[in-house]
């Protein structure tokens, strides 16, 4: 039987072994252990702790057509999934950032400038249309920075001062005969009863800055050397100075001793801390609307501090509060920045230069990486300010575009979109978001931007989507001959940066996530289709074309870029597509391997005829010329010109012994070195067969409509070859009923229909 007071009990015993692991209270003795252990790691200003951040969730090589890329794990979100001690602070994980690995890139370069320059002297403005994941960005972060200030690596400490009680009821060291204190002895650890006062440090300052700061530095130099640490200590905490109120505590307490440090230490209570986003504690957002980021109260008048001794309650003491204040030691995000009046951030200028932020009464240290959002119409109009040069040299501007790789675009409604779909979500509904999204956004490439003119001209001639297939899969057109899909290739990245110093960047206009995302909810709901359906997402996108409510759609074409209606077909017709593909092959009429045992046959034929040898039969054993025949044919279906045929054998066979080269040892595989060859064998063969699928297809139709006296006229044979073209449909592509009933009928309608 269920116990609960005991089940209590057993949890109560897990939160105080937790505590006591995590070093939750300290001396100011014990924490200076804990920095001997680990001196880098308890003398980090807020860039060392944010990339430090980065650095303990790892990076991975991610594979791109024409190069790879770095990413960073903790964009991923994989540690939210974690039973993780900061759990109630997590999410579900699905709102993790998609691609930006350039951006991840240049931030995690701006930090290390940082850590270089030993303080934080720039703001970093993360610039790009709406919905381009700049915000994603900085959540991702803030995220990762919760979690990580839960591990020994990412630990975070601040002090409090402690005022105790002795047995006269007088405060121990002032005035009080209770002698069950030795000189010095620390009062981190006494319970809340033997407490009068306790003041906190609103900014958790590093508790090294007790420490004055000639000893600091020294104590710091050999606590690096000691541990080998190359770097040298932020400035902020080998050069910085406790914040007003702890600066008249210290004093105060300093004086009423006569110098003692070891009794004004002895006051000091080291805490741990954790960074949340929802308490706003060393990650915080301020948005546009917020005006006040940092402001002072006094705090003398509060009756509890009346116990305190006449060195200190005489003091005027004030605590700061504010969203500057929240954020120290952690992450500050101005979310749409240049939405706030000029004067509202002015401040910011003179306190990154310094260090500081000038209040009423004291000056409030800054010790937080500090990024703000901006779109690009709000930029623009901000570099028309007169007073743009001024704030340009402490901006560190990062440029956040659209994806342009529908792949990964893709990516983001799968995340996002589809786990709150209820319904069945059909094969590639969100492929044809993705794609047409990304259509909108590619730039005609400029042939006289190209350091290499063939490179150049070849870049002129892509369609839209034959560029979005370049950037995705690397895809080089057909219609290339084999030294331009060489060039092409090898200029891909040139064509993909073509446009990094343009001040209108391929990404910067288009169709906004955030705008796909409803139009793909607004079709899973189309009470038309049983399923989200690529059909519903294509008429809800054609729908969204004839607003005028966005810039991007009152684009002109221009060689077919911008043409955003008409990419609707074009996007209908590459799904069709994969959906031709997948139904053929689900028909069983031609075995996949077939292509590729015809085009071995024709290699190896090629390869003795090139060579003027005969080639042995293996059915007779009998050497044999090369079969002429069966080289036409291929040929043929290749739609190779006679003419030109012994050129195209001589050009194949290099082609084989190329790769033999570059790849000692290893076998070739026709099917990643001809991909296109084999796929016009893959489209000649099934069109021979054109008749028989669409009979397939209508026979298919009739029992998805379960026509029984329709299925009974078809006969066994047909109505055999329909259903198990459904099911492989079903178990190999995932289609279910609804789904199927829609791309099998538009393929039918489109494709095999006369």
């Amino acid at each position: 039987m269920f116990d609960p007071r005991s089940r209590l009990t057993q949890i109560g015993a897990v939160v105080r072994d937790r505590f006591d692991s995590q070093k939750r209270v300290l001396s100011f003795d014990e924490y200076l252990d804990l920095f001997a252990k680990h001196p880098w790691r308890h003398s980090r200003d807020a860039a060392r702790y944010v990339r430090d951040c980065l650095d303990y969730f790892g990076t991975y090589e991610l594979e791109r057509p024409g190069a790879s890329v770095k990413r960073w794990r903790l964009f991923d979100l994989e540690f939210e999934q974690s039973d993780d001690l900061s759990a109630d602070e997590s999410g579900d994980g699905h709102d993790f950032l998609v691609g930006q690995e350039r951006l991840q890139h240049d931030f995690y370069r701006i930090l290390s400038n940082f850590v270089r320059e030993g303080r934080i002297n720039r703001l970093v403005l993360l610039h790009g249309p709406n919905g381009s994941a700049k915000s994603t960005f900085v959540g991702c972060l803030m995220r990762a920075l919760e979690h990580y200030s839960y591990q020994d690596e990412g630990a975070l400490y601040r002090f409090s001062w402690i005022f105790p009680r002795g047995k006269d009821g007088k405060t121990v060291g002032f005035g009080s005969r209770d002698d069950s204190f030795e000189p010095g002895e620390s009062f981190a650890h006494l319970p809340d009863s033997r407490i009068d006062v306790k003041l906190t440090s609103e900014l958790r300052e590093n508790p090294l800055l007790l420490l004055p700061r000639a000893e600091r530095r020294r104590l710091l130099t050999e606590a690096y050397e000691g541990d080998s640490v190359d770097e040298s200590p932020p400035h902020v905490i080998a050069n910085g100075q406790l914040g007003a109120k702890n600066r008249q505590i210290f004093d105060a307490l300093l004086t009423a001793y006569r110098g003692e440090l070891t009794k004004v230490l002895a006051h000091v209570r080291v805490e741990r801390f954790y960074h949340s986003r929802r308490y706003r504690l060393g990650v915080v957002t301020i948005g546009p609307e917020m005006a006040v980021d940092a402001q002072e109260r006094q705090i003398s008048v509060d009756r509890s501090l009346g116990v305190l001794p006449a060195s200190l309650s005489a003091l005027s003491l004030f605590e700061t509060m504010g969203e500057l204040v929240d954020a120290s030691g952690g992450l500050l995000e101005f979310s749409d920045l240049l939405k706030r009046p000029l004067d509202a951030w002015r401040y910011l200028l003179l306190a990154i230069e310094t260090g500081e932020v000038s209040l009423n009464f004291s000056m409030l240290p800054l010790n937080s990486v500090l990024v703000a959002t901006s779109n690009e119409l709000h930029l623009n109009a901000f570099k028309e300010h007169h007073e743009y040069r001024s704030f340009r040299g402490r901006l560190q501007m990062v440029r956040v575009p659209y994806l342009l790789d529908y792949r990964r675009e893709q990516g983001i409604y799968d995340a996002q979109i589809v786990p709150q779909v209820r319904t069945h979500v059909a094969p590639h509904a969100t492929y044809v978001a993705a794609l047409w999204a990304v259509l909108t956004r590619l730039m005609r490439p400029q042939g006289d931007e190209y350091d290499n003119a063939t490179v150049g001209r070849l870049a002129t001639t892509l369609s839209p989507l034959e560029k979005a297939e370049l950037y995705a899969d690397g895809r080089i057109p057909e219609r290339f001959a084999s030294e331009e899909a060489k060039e092409l290739r090898a200029g891909l990245e040139a064509i993909r940066h073509e446009s990094d110093t343009w001040p209108k960047y391929e990404g910067l206009h288009g169709a906004s996530p955030r705008e796909i995302r409803n139009l793909l909810l607004d079709a899973a709901q189309d009470p038309r289709y049983g399923c989200l359906s690529p059909i519903a997402v294509l008429e809800h996108v054609a729908v969204f074309c004839e607003s005028d409510d966005y810039d991007f759609l009152k684009e002109k074409p221009e060689s077919g870029y911008h043409d955003h209606r008409g990419f609707v077909e074009v996007v209908r017709e590459r799904w069709l597509d994969f959906v031709d593909e997948e139904f053929r092959t689900s028909t069983g009429l031609v075995e996949e391997t077939q292509y590729v045992d015809l085009f071995e046959r024709y290699v190896t034929h090629v390869s003795f005829w090139t060579k003027g040898e005969r080639v042995q039969n293996p059915m007779t054993g009998e050497y044999e010329e090369p079969d002429e025949g069966l080289m036409k044919n291929v040929e043929e279906m290749l739609d190779v010109d006679p003419a030109k045929a012994d050129n195209f054998r001589k050009d194949l066979i290099s082609t084989v012994a190329g790769h033999a080269i570059d790849n000692p040892g290893v076998s070739v595989s026709y099917t990643k070195v001809f991909p296109r060859f084999l796929g016009k064998l893959r489209e000649a063969t099934y069109g021979k067969r054109r008749k028989q699928l669409g009979e397939i297809a209508q026979d298919a139709l009739v029992i998805l409509a379960d026509d029984e006296r329709a299925i009974r006229q078809m006969g066994a044979e047909r109505e055999r070859a329909a259903r198990e073209t459904l099911e492989r449909m079903v178990a190999d592509h995932g289609y279910a009923e609804s789904s199927v009933r829609d791309a099998v009928g538009e393929l039918l309608r489109r494709r095999y229909e006369p």
